[in-house]
Formats: C-alpha cells, sequence, structure tokens
C-alpha cells in the first residue's frame, strides 16, 4: 500500500471517528494504520498536505461544531465536549479564532462559517499557467524576514498570516485595497545569504492616493515596474495548494521552462473568498524575461 491509499484510508477514520463514533483520535491506532511510529506520520502528512495532522483535526472538528450549531438543537456546553474540548470556554476561544463569530453569533444569525473540507488525497495535481503582460503595481502592507533554514519559511509564512489576521492587520489592508478583482498579495522580498532569511510581505494594491495620516507607520509601499509574469493558478484550500504549486513550479517547471528571471519580486495572489474552499484560487507570479 502506498502513502497515498495510507493517508487516504487515516483520513476516513478520523472522519468516522469525529461523525459517527464521536470518540477520540486513536494515535497508535493511526501509527498502525501509517505503519511507522506517530511522530515520522506526522511528519509525512505535514510533508505532503502542507498542513499539520493536528491543525486539520481541529480544523475538521470546528468545520462539524458550525454545522451542529446551524443544523441541530445541542447546547453549546454538549457540542464543546463532543468534539474533546474540556471547557466552554476554551471551545468558545478555538471557534471565534477559526470562525470569527462566536457560537451564540452563529447560532442566532445566517453569518457565514469557515469551512475546512474533508481531505482527498490526490495522486497528481495539474497546473495551468500563462504568460501575462500586466502594468505597474503599487502595493502597501506589512514585511517579516523569515528564516529558510530547514524549510522553517513553510510553516512560518502560513503563522504571520494568521497572526495578521488575529491582529486586525488583515482587516486594515483589506479596507485599502484598490484591486480589482480584490485579493492580497505574498511578496517574496529580498534573500540573504548570509542568515539565510528572506523577507515577506502581505500586500494589497494601492491607487498611490492614500491620505497622510491613514497609513499605519508599520505599512510600507513598494512599486513594481510593468512586467512579464508567469501566472500559475493554484486551486483548493491553503496553504496547501500554493505550497504545492511552488513544489511544482521548483521540481518540474523550472525545468522544462527554463525562462530567464526579470529582476524584480515573486508573487503570490490569494482571492478574496473562502480559503478553506477546495475551489479556492491562488496564484503564483514569476517575473520572467521575454525572449524575441
Amino acid at each position: 500500500m502506498n502513502w497515498n491509499e495510507k493517508l487516504q484510508n487515516i483520513i476516513d477514520y478520523v472522519e468516522d471517528h469525529l461523525q459517527s463514533k464521536e470518540e477520540p483520535v486513536n494515535n497508535d491506532e493511526i501509527a498502525k494504520m501509517a505503519e511507522c511510529s506517530f511522530d515520522f506520520f506526522q511528519k509525512v502528512f505535514s510533508y505532503m498536505n502542507g498542513i499539520s495532522f493536528a491543525e486539520y483535526v481541529r480544523c475538521r472538528k470546528l468545520t462539524l461544531a458550525g454545522y451542529d450549531l446551524k443544523s441541530t438543537d445541542l447546547r453549546i456546553v454538549d457540542i464543546s465536549y463532543k468534539y474533546g474540548y474540556h471547557s466552554p470556554t476554551s471551545f468558545t476561544k478555538a471557534f471565534q479564532r477559526f470562525h470569527g463569530v462566536s457560537p451564540k453569533e452563529a447560532r442566532r444569525t445566517d453569518l457565514p462559517l469557515a469551512v475546512m473540507p474533508r481531505m482527498q488525497i490526490a495522486d497528481e495535481q495539474k497546473y495551468s499557467w500563462r504568460l501575462e503582460r500586466k502594468p505597474g503595481l503599487r502595493l502597501v502592507g506589512q514585511s517579516i524576514k523569515v528564516s529558510c533554514v530547514d524549510n522553517a519559511h513553510y510553516s512560518k509564512i502560513p503563522e504571520f498570516w494568521s497572526m495578521c489576521q488575529r491582529n486586525g492587520v488583515f482587516a486594515e489592508l483589506a479596507a485599502l485595497d484598490k484591486g480589482s478583482p480584490k485579493g492580497m498579495f505574498g511578496l517574496f522580498g529580498y534573500y540573504d545569504e548570509t542568515s539565510c532569511e528572506i523577507e515577506y510581505s502581505i500586500m494589497v494594491r494601492s491607487d498611490g492616493n492614500i491620505p497622510r495620516g491613514v497609513l499605519p507607520d508599520r505599512f510600507t509601499e513598494i512599486v513594481l515596474p510593468e512586467t512579464t509574469w508567469a501566472v500559475f493558478d493554484c486551486i483548493g484550500m491553503i496553504p496547501q495548494s500554493i505550497q504545492k504549486g511552488w513544489k511544482y513550479l521548483n521540481e518540474e517547471w523550472l525545468v522544462k521552462y527554463p525562462f530567464k528571471h526579470a529582476p524584480c519580486p515573486e508573487l503570490e495572489w490569494y482571492s478574496d473568498g473562502n480559503s478553506y474552499s477546495t475551489d479556492y484560487l491562488s496564484q503564483i507570479w514569476i517575473p520572467v524575461i521575454e525572449e524575441d
């Protein structure tokens, strides 16, 4: 049995325990199904799917809890214990971080809730790409430096996005977004070979007419020139789909299509929508030099 088959069996096991049996997931059982230690299984799961196993299970629990709140009369305290939370308080905090609203608000309003779809392990994803000549971009946002040692950026960049959603930066940027269609950019800036750190920014498109005093001090503006981009469509929930897109680009596309890199940062673009949806659109933009 290959790893894809093992992982799909484990995903099915998780769903059965969360929905049908309403029992905690047993790590020893998963290790037996994976035919390896649970620690090694977690590393493989994270590498193949771009999300940790614990995070996937947590998000599935909160997704199902949202369904229960909308479709049943179960008390919030009963739902919290059903999905393994030791107190309604800890459940409420986790629910609000994931869905953006409290359980009480979710029950009494028609606000849409976040969804982590049940994972389906696919053998291989096909990527569509195209060359697009785009006018100059003026971007505004916040930046950090991220270590690339041992591929730490694969976890640190999603953590940066989560932090910006929690501390209000994400909402501030969304209010400044002048793009059409609207969406957030992830920009890969200067890479320091000595420290193995790269500057990464979360940004939105600006029209350059932001009044003085409106732009927070922690935000910066970057102007990119008119450029030809190789644009890759990545379909699926974040961060798995974008990380798999980068993997395909680095391991396959660059070998087949060795374009010269234009003197411009590489970009990610995230559409305005439910990033947990299986049909969510994100893109990778690689600046290239078209040869005559």
